[in-house]
């Protein structure tokens, strides 16, 4: 508490607040003895009584104040009174008493105070307090405006708190702003006064912007606002003596009247001259005698007569309130005296343009009666109405002063006689139906000058604009012509379709004819008025209809959708060939009256599907195919011949390849893969899948596995693929040899595991979507991982002029799905694609296939364990949460993170080989799991997405006695360990989620362990249904390891989100996004 006064009173301290000089002052007032000092108990008010020249000592009273350069604020009873030399004395006198002995406490200051008090009862006057006003001529100065002549000089008025001297006389010593802010209850000044001056003081301080100063300030009289005339009142009602600094000081009065500035004319013969007189209650003021207060003016100062010839009492300034602020150019007109002179001759100019804004800016008056004042006109509105004959109106609209029209749009000016706030309120007051006619008012909301309505705009003017302007008495009305006659039928629309052929080969150009009894309504005109929300439409016959009916909201529905998923100029519209949905709904509002050969080919054809029989199986397929493959392999026979393409998504272990193979079949036996092959592509691993199963159940069928690159091959691809009804070939060779590919006539192109293309920028992609075939199949369980972005890129490919713009269908269908979850828009897109994709679940046509049982299991880590990934976790949160606000730059440095993490939840020695000796929890969990459900005589899939951690599993394994058979993405003999496993002993087949995610069928198998989860459940719902699949014939147990405590809980809680979100758009809960974002790098991580 003291200490906090050490810093304050150091000489460099003291200097640096008053100066040297004021500091050598204070030094010699210690030495006489600064008395009686106190300090208060919360040690922030100091006072003391300092021996002065007077006879009595000064009380001077120190604050420590909070903030600011010194901090520390003083006041005394001196004349100087704010942070003078008595101030410094007392604080260098507490600098002495820190050294030496304590300062008197302050209970015991104010103990003596209340004796004092109650000592003295003696009744005590209380001393009043004057408002002295001072009149100061200054140059303009920065911050000041001056409204009188340049140059010359402002009379201000400086005002200060006096007390009545010694002799009766009002002083300034003794008294300051500053010290009216103190406590002053042992002062004896009348409290009523001290609380007017105090709230004088405050509302100055805020009109500078000002609330504290260390420096005294100066109080100016033309600084306050308009609330000044209320503080004077109240101050006078408090009895405040207001008085000016003369040495016989005269009385300062409020005058009892508001005063106002008129402009008065006076006629002198060969002009008119103008000038501006200030007036105090009716009486013009000398402009020698009066200055303007604030800016704008809001009040006046008005001088006395001089002392000589003023008669007794009369008072030395008069204070005036101004009735309204008055322009600052018409004060300094007031101030100057000046005089506007008019020549005769253009006196009838005056009177039109300048006048009327002069009379309504302020009062007019000839004092001498020389100018006759004429009255002023008020504005009037006028509507002209003008009907030419072909069910349009022309609306003009002007403002009217006499025999004068202006534009209700044109900007007013001032020398155009115009009333703007006039004509406000006449548009203001138009009739409701006049503003709900959105064609009569400029973007601006002002009356259009000339518009021109037709259609329902003219319709709704004529019936219930027009009545409503008539009726108006302050509108003129002014019609041309005859309006015309309107009647509504509410008769069906007829609606019709022609589709011919377009220029593009996947196009038809679309023509749409509506007719209302029996009349034609332009499709251009409609689409804008559905387009536009209106709910009626009128011909030019007069005729008017609703356009609230279910066939008109849908029409715009469908032909929006069409504009917006294809931009195209003007009012065509196109629809696909692949947008049998679209095309469904159009023909349920109308029929098509015209339309190509190639229309009824190709769409009516697809709209039928549904209802299409399959064909007969083909001999040569040597499988029976169940009752969903038979239909699954009718719509894909459906699709090949109407030249379609399509996605097969089943789900995973359905048998897509047994359905392409029947389809592979049927083409071969009609000879239509004799001059061109199909190429279907795959992923490494599961080309030999194909093959394998091509000579199983398709063994009419020339396959040819391509496995190595031309330039590897030393062979031309043509030369390879000569002769094959199928060629099967990977990813990655597609894509290093794609100029060949492409350059090959192929019949069609079956891309499996079509996930592969998901991305449209791609090499990969791009080359699925240049290869030439009539017909292209995507096959897939997982149609989304990342999007509905990765369905685009699968339908650009199979049916390119569905959605033919990925920005369009971002903008129309993913932003409004994945952002917004748009349920409108989510079944919208399931209709579009439904004719051209097929998916049936396990659950729907499987219901043979036993149960699939899932279960988490919740390993807690042992507590070294716990120690180790509590410790890399705080590390690891700080750095990528300081990362992760750029994704896109920061990647691969958030990813290393998370895979620390992981690898760290499963086993410690995955991240440091020094930490080997701490026991993995996880291990130790899954294999106390294990050893049970071997010694039952199940077999186990066990997977991983870390190859180190599957290889100290293999080593448990070995060292348990149990065995196993293994399988990475290294390794090379991938169908001799699968064969292993499906024909051997081995119990227990270890397997990479990489490796292991497609084409594996191992139903041998009934339990499944997935030791580490992933944000992509489709990685993981592929890799369980290598057993739970077609032709298990056990119940299929999964269990999911999860690391209490760790990322793996945020992990599994993340994906749950995602697969929500997904499920939406496919009927499947195993669809689920594989990206990461920013929020949910933070989730894992809070």
């Amino acid at each position: 508490m003291l200490g906090d006064w050490r810093e304050m009173v150091t000489d460099a301290a003291l200097a640096d607040a008053v100066g040297p000089e004021v500091l050598d002052r204070a030094r010699r007032y210690v030495a006489r003895g600064v008395l009686d000092l106190r300090l208060a108990d919360d040690a922030r008010r100091l006072t003391g009584l300092v021996q002065g020249g007077a006879a009595e000592p000064y009380r001077t009273t120190v604050v420590r104040t909070d903030g600011g350069r010194v901090g520390w604020a003083g006041a005394c009873t001196c004349p100087v009174g704010d942070d003078c030399k008595h101030a410094v004395a007392v604080l260098l006198s507490l600098r002495s008493n820190l050294k030496a002995s304590p300062v008197a406490a302050g209970w015991e200051a104010e103990l003596e105070e209340l004796v004092a008090a109650a000592a003295d009862r003696r009744p005590r006057t209380a001393v009043p307090i004057g408002l002295q006003f001072e009149l100061v001529e200054q140059a303009p100065g920065r911050g000041r405006s001056s409204v009188g002549a340049p140059g010359t000089l402002q009379r201000l008025v400086r005002l200060r708190p006096v007390v009545p001297g010694k002799r009766g006389q009002w002083v300034r010593s003794g008294i300051s702003w500053r010290q009216l802010q103190y406590d002053n209850s042992r002062s004896g000044w009348d409290p009523a006064h001290v609380a007017a001056m105090r709230a004088l003081h405050a509302t100055h301080q805020a009109a500078r912007n000002q609330f504290y100063s260390y420096a005294p300030v100066d109080v100016y009289l033309h600084e306050f606002g308009p609330g000044l005339w209320r503080l004077l009142a109240e101050a006078v009602a408090d009895g405040v003596p207001l008085v000016t600094a003369d040495r016989q000081p005269r009385p300062v009065v409020l005058a009892e009247g508001e005063a106002d500035v008129a402009v008065d004319l006076r006629d002198s013969g060969d002009r008119t001259e103008l000038s501006a007189v200030l007036r105090v209650a009716g009486r013009a003021v000398d402009p020698a005698a009066l200055s303007f207060l604030g800016m704008p003016p809001h009040g006046v100062t008005v001088d006395g007569p001089a002392r000589d010839e003023a008669p007794e009492g009369a008072p030395g300034l008069v204070l005036a309130r101004l009735d309204s602020p008055v322009p600052p150019v018409l004060a300094g007109l007031v101030a100057r005296g000046g005089v506007i002179g008019i020549p005769a001759g253009d006196v009838d100019r005056f009177q039109r343009d300048f006048y009327p804004g002069l009379r309504r800016a302020v009062p007019v008056i000839s004092a001498d009666g020389s100018v006759e004042l004429p009255d002023v006109a008020p504005p009037r509105l006028a509507a002209e109405v003008t009907y030419p004959g072909d069910a349009t109106v022309t609306v003009a609209w002007s403002v009217r002063y006499g025999d004068r029209s202006f534009a209700p749009s044109a900007t007013a000016g001032p020398a155009d006689g115009r009333d703007p706030a006039a004509e406000q309120l006449l548009v203001e007051a138009l009739p409701g139906p006049v503003g709900g006619l959105p064609e009569l008012w400029t973007p601006e909301r002002r009356l259009a000058e000339r518009v021109e309505l037709a259609g329902m705009e003219a319709l709704e003017f004529t019936t219930e604009v027009l009545p409503a302007l008539r009726a108006d008495p302050d509108v003129d009305v002014t019609v041309v012509g005859t309006p015309t006659s309107y009647r509504q039928t509410t008769s069906a629309p007829q609606i019709s379709f022609t589709a011919k052929d377009s220029r593009e080969s996947d196009w038809f150009d679309l023509g749409i004819s509506v007719t209302m009894d029996g009349q034609h309504v332009p499709f251009a005109t409609l689409f804008s008025a559905l387009a536009a929300g209106r709910t009626r439409l009128a011909l030019i016959s007069g005729t008017w209809f609703s356009l609230q009916r279910p066939e008109f909201e849908q029409l715009r529905l469908l032909i929006e959708e069409a504009r917006e998923l294809r931009d195209l100029p003007g009012d065509e519209v196109q629809v696909s060939r692949f947008s049998a949905g679209l095309w469904e709904q159009l023909l349920g509002l109308g029929v098509v009256t015209e339309q190509s050969d190639r229309w009824t080919r190709e769409v009516r054809g697809l709209i039928d599907v549904e209802t299409a029989e399959p064909p007969p199986v083909p001999a040569g397929l040597a499988a029976e195919l169940r009752p969903y493959q038979r239909e699954g392999y009718g719509w894909l026979a459906f699709l090949w011949d109407h030249r379609l393409g399509g996605v097969l998504a089943d789900d995973m272990g359905l048998g897509k390849t047994l359905q392409t193979l029947a389809l592979l079949c049927r083409a071969h036996e009609a000879g239509e893969l004799d001059a061109a092959p199909v190429l279907v592509v795959a992923p490494t691993s599961v080309v030999s899948t194909w093959t394998r199963e091509a000579a199983r159940f398709a063994p009419g069928l020339r396959v040819v596995a391509v496995g190595e690159t031309e330039r590897k091959a030393g062979t031309a691809l043509h030369d390879r693929v000569a002769g094959a009804h199928v060629v099967v070939t990977s990813y990655a060779l597609f894509r290093i040899d794609a100029d060949s590919w492409t350059s090959l006539s192929w019949r069609g192109l079956v891309l499996d595991e079509a996930q592969f293309v998901k991305n449209h920028q791609a090499r990969t992609y791009q080359v699925a979507r240049m290869l030439p075939a009539p017909v292209k199949l995507a096959l897939t369980g997982t149609p989304l991982e990342n999007s509905v972005m990765d369905l685009w890129a699968l339908m650009s490919i199979v049916a390119p002029g569905l959605f033919p713009d990925p920005e369009r269908f971002t903008e129309f269908y993913r932003i409004p799905i994945e952002r917004d979850g748009d349920a409108a828009k989510l079944a919208l897109l399931r209709r579009r694609i439904r004719p051209l994709v097929r998916r049936r679940t396990k659950e729907l046509v499987a219901a043979e296939l036993p149960p699939k049982q899932e279960q988490v299991l919740e390993v807690v880590l042992n507590p070294r364990h716990e120690k180790l990934y509590q410790t890399h976790l705080q590390r690891e949160r700080s750095k990528v949460l300081g990362l992760v606000e750029d994704m896109s730059k920061n990647r691969m440095t958030i990813f290393r993170s998370l895979t620390l993490l992981r690898q760290l939840s499963l086993d410690p020695a995955l991240i440091d080989p020094a930490y080997a000796d701490v026991r993995a929890s996880k291990t130790d969990a899954f294999l106390d799991h294990l050893r049970e459900v071997v010694a039952e005589g199940h077999r186990v899939l066990v997977f991983s997405q870390f190859t180190r951690f599957l290889g100290s599993i293999r080593d448990r394994l070995t060292a348990e006695g149990i065995d196993w058979v293994y399988l990475d993405g290294r390794t090379r003999d991938r169908d001799a360990r699968i064969e292993e496993f499906r024909t051997g002993s081995a119990p227990v087949f270890l397997i990479s989620l990489k490796a292991g995610g497609f084409g594996l069928t191992l139903t041998e198998a009934d339990y499944v362990f997935v030791l580490d989860p992933w944000w992509n459940p489709a990685s993981e719902a592929q890799a369980v249904d290598r057993a739970h699949r077609i032709g298990q014939d056990k119940t299929v147990m999964v269990y999911r390891l999860v690391a209490v405590g760790t990322i793996e809980e945020k992990v599994m809680e993340l994906k749950a989100r995602k697969q929500a979100l997904f499920s939406r758009v496919v009927d499947d809960g195993a669809l689920a996004s594989g990206a990461l974002t920013a929020d949910d790098v933070r989730g894992l991580f809070s």
